[in-house]
């Protein structure tokens, strides 16, 4: 879950807006405030200063971050480049002179790429809960798998019913002449959830297969936008009811955030068929001069309050299942039992090209 308007998750717009403005370089609103913390026999010591690079989305509870701060005697500064393809770019543009301690946010569609140009270094933490190492991206360890998602397309339940046409299931049928006209999607190369479905389509039809599957979806009339809160609030039908096509790119546990106030069904569900399974990382950042503070950022990012934390602020699942998930997501937000995958080797020798293609194909 970039996500400004362009990858921000469902119930976490107006929220992620703000939070993208508060986390583009400043200190940690209600943290440390660069307080003096206790040292050796209750004398005063300055805060050590940690700084950490995520997307413009990152968001957890402010109590929670400013516990972590006061805990370890750190002033936490974030900086936001944007989404997962900026933040790697930025990383390796700053290379000899690193934005920050810590990064949170690379995604696996970027993941390989960070690992090669040598932007992070090595931490093997003993916080990884059990399960979490199959998200594992390269034996060294260079970056920690943190929580993960499903980008799907979402359906409006509401739209189908009274037109009386049948939901489609598979990726399949997105290209059968009852869904002409009614899809839209996101630019893969303007947002992290266009690339993943466009992974998607690569993982489901192979490389000799998915370039003629989006002619196909170009033909029935797929319309592709730059960002996904244009996708989902403007041409969306289903969420703020706005727009006229019931087809959406999104995530698996958008419907959660649909849930009329006071319960009942949402009007939106995720056609689990059709589903990228998408991991964010963290990654102490080559060059850091501050590496036990990062170390000890990324285990936080892994305990058990953060975790538990993580649903209900980046509306993603945490790569530690034993976390107690919000009620809703039972049964609004399942994962995929099979979502598409692509080995993160092949995306990084491969995504510019698939992109490139995509985009004369879909775009001309």
């Amino acid at each position: 879950m970039t996500r400004t308007s362009s990858t921000t998750r469902p119930a976490r717009a107006g929220v992620l807006a703000v939070a993208a403005l508060a986390l583009a370089g400043c200190s940690l609103i209600g943290g440390s405030d660069g307080a003096a913390a206790p040292g050796k026999g209750g004398a005063a010591q300055p805060a050590a200063e940690l700084t950490v690079v995520t997307h413009d989305s990152f968001s957890l509870s402010e109590d929670l971050l400013a516990q972590f701060e006061d805990d370890n005697g750190l002033d936490v500064t974030f900086v936001a480049p944007g989404d997962a393809g900026a933040l790697v770019n930025q990383l390796i543009l700053t290379k000899d002179s690193p934005l920050g301690d810590v990064v949170y946010g690379i995604d696996n569609s970027f993941a390989a790429r960070a690992v090669d140009a040598g932007v992070l270094e090595p931490y093997r933490t003993d916080a990884l809960p059990v399960g979490a190492e199959r998200y594992a991206v390269d034996d060294a360890g260079a970056l920690t798998p943190v929580d993960m998602g499903d980008v799907c397309v979402n359906v409006d339940h509401q739209w189908f019913s009274d037109a009386g046409v049948p939901e489609p299931v598979t990726l399949e049928d997105l290209t059968e002449p009852e869904y002409k006209d009614l899809l839209v999607v996101t630019n893969p190369a303007t947002s992290s959830p266009g690339l993943a479905f466009l992974l998607a389509t690569v993982g489901a039809f192979g490389e000799d297969g998915w370039q003629q599957y989006w002619e196909q979806l170009r033909d029935n009339g797929v319309k592709v936008v730059e960002g996904w809160s244009d996708a989902y609030y403007v041409d969306f039908s289903g969420s703020e009811g706005a727009g006229p096509r019931p087809l959406v790119l999104s995530y698996a546990s958008s419907p959660a955030a649909e849930v009329p106030e006071g319960g009942g069904e949402p009007r939106t569900g995720a056609l689990l068929e059709t589903c990228f399974r998408q991991v964010e990382y963290a990654g102490v950042i080559a060059g850091t001069q501050n590496q036990a503070a990062a170390h000890k950022f990324i285990d936080f990012l892994l305990s058990p309050e953060a975790q538990g934390d993580i649903p209900g602020q980046m509306y993603m699942y945490p790569v530690d299942g034993r976390t107690e998930l919000p009620e809703a997501w039972a049964a609004h937000a399942p994962l995929a039992e099979k979502p598409f995958t692509v080995a993160p080797e092949d995306i990084s020798a491969h995504r510019e090209d698939w992109i490139a293609t995509w985009t004369e194909t879909v775009i001309g």
